[in-house]
């Protein structure tokens, strides 16, 4: 399999802001899929531990739209330095690979 698609993760502080950013990129057709999951965090920022819930988002795509979706996540989120991670997949079913290349540019 030809190593083209990846997963990239952000987490939000705020549900709506998760959300904005969720329907922005469907719409857009920069993911195929986001999964939200509230979390618990714990880090330092400021000099200072916070510990709080975030809504912790998970984006199937191609590596190919990596730069787009981190610029509409930069654009939409509300955190100052916004955590924007890209993983690469290393492998999977050919189905879903199929499928996030139909639900992507």
């Amino acid at each position: 399999m030809e190593n083209k698609y990846c997963i990239i993760t952000t987490a939000c502080n705020d549900k709506e802001n998760a959300r904005e950013i969720t329907e922005s990129l469907l719409s857009k057709r920069l993911v195929s899929c986001v999964q939200e999951n509230k979390i618990y965090s714990s880090y330092y920022w400021n000099g200072k531990i916070v510990r709080e819930y975030e809504y912790f988002l998970k984006m199937e795509t191609k590596k190919s739209l990596f730069k787009e979706v981190e610029q509409e996540i930069k654009l939409l989120h509300k955190y100052e330095v916004p955590a924007i991670i890209m993983h690469d997949i290393l492998d999977g079913n050919k189905e879903i690979f199929k499928w996030i290349d139909e639900e992507t540019k």
